[in-house]
């Protein structure tokens, strides 16, 4: 197992356990972004929404995984909502989430 493969199979089995507890995907890509494809049964929230729905995400009450295209932003919006409480992960892109679930 090289450096990377630890890495990259850490993060694959982190977001595994989140899925396992019950988590909850959330997508912070852009409307256009999302309306061009999406994982079924994720929740849509822009990232420059997403401080307009911290207390919604709260009453969820569940762990919640991050992506949006690339992995960037949602890395952004998983330490913004572990900064308020919530814990949540960074899945990464989507596509690449989605072929994990």
């Amino acid at each position: 197992m090289g450096f990377f493969d630890f890495i990259f199979g850490a993060k694959k089995r982190q977001v595994q356990l989140y899925m396992q507890n019950g988590a909850e995907i959330i997508d912070v890509r852009t409307q256009r972004e999302w309306d061009s494809g999406h994982i079924e049964g994720s929740r849509h929230i822009p990232l420059d929404d997403l401080k307009n729905h911290v207390d919604e995400l709260k009453t969820l009450n569940k762990p919640l995984v991050v992506c949006c295209k690339s992995g960037v932003r949602s890395a952004k919006a998983a330490k913004f909502l572990n900064l308020n409480n919530i814990d949540a992960t960074n899945g990464g892109g989507w596509i690449s989430l989605k072929s994990k679930l």
